[in-house]
C-alpha cells in the first residue's frame, strides 16, 4: 500500500470527481445555455388559455356605437345580461340585424313593428328551450334592454316598447349614462310603471 500524506480524504466517489480530485481548471465556463423549449410552450399556452378564458367570460351587454348617444340619468342600476334592442337615429337593430326604419316608423300609425317582435319571440322561444334542456328551473323573466339614441322621437320609442311587449318581454330596461356618480359608465334605468 502506498503511503499517503496525512490530511484530508475524499471518498471513492468525491475522488472521481473533477473538482475534488485537484485537477480543476481555472477555465471560462460555456457561455451557451440550452433553451428548454417544453416549459416555455406550456407557458405561453397557460397564458394564452387565460386570456381567451378572461375575455369570454366578460362578454359585453351592450354594443356601443358612434350613432347611439345614450342619454344620462341619475337614479340607475347595473345592467343585466338581456336581449338588446338598439334604437339609432336611422334603424331599429335587435342583434345586429335591422329590422325596421326609423323613417318608416315615424311615418305609420300603427303601434306593432312586426319583424322585431318576429326577432324576439324566436329569442324567447331560444331562452325557454335553453333552459329547459339544462333543467335549470329557472323560468323566462321577459327582460330587454333598450339602447335608444338620446334624440330619437318618442312615437318611435313606444312603438318598439310595444313590440316587446306584446313578444312577451315586459321588463323593459333603458340603457343610459350614469350622471349620479363620478364614473361615466354604462347603467339601465328601469321603466316607471
Amino acid at each position: 500500500m502506498a503511503i499517503q500524506a496525512p490530511g484530508k480524504r475524499w471518498g471513492p466517489r468525491l475522488a472521481r470527481s473533477h473538482f475534488f480530485s485537484g485537477h480543476h481548471s481555472n477555465a471560462k465556463k460555456s457561455t451557451n445555455a440550452d433553451l428548454l423549449i417544453t416549459p416555455l410552450v406550456d407557458m405561453f399556452v397557460i397564458i394564452v388559455l387565460f386570456l381567451i378564458a378572461n375575455f369570454s367570460a366578460t362578454g359585453e351587454i351592450l354594443n356601443m356605437t358612434k350613432d347611439v348617444q345614450l342619454p344620462s340619468a341619475s337614479h340607475v342600476k347595473e345592467l343585466e345580461l338581456a336581449p338588446v334592442v338598439m334604437v339609432t337615429s336611422t334603424d331599429v337593430i335587435m342583434n345586429g340585424i335591422a329590422v325596421a326604419r326609423v323613417a318608416d316608423l315615424s311615418r305609420d300609425d300603427y303601434l306593432s313593428i312586426p319583424l322585431l317582435e318576429e326577432r324576439l319571440r324566436e329569442e324567447k322561444k331560444q331562452t325557454e328551450e335553453l333552459h329547459a334542456a339544462a333543467a335549470d328551473g329557472r323560468a323566462f323573466t321577459g327582460d330587454v334592454n333598450i339602447q335608444g339614441h338620446k334624440e330619437i322621437p318618442f312615437k318611435v320609442l313606444k312603438r318598439v316598447m310595444f313590440s316587446c311587449q306584446n313578444a312577451g318581454f315586459g321588463n323593459i330596461n333603458f340603457a343610459v349614462l350614469d350622471s349620479g356618480s363620478k364614473s361615466e359608465g354604462t347603467k339601465t334605468a328601469e321603466l316607471v310603471r
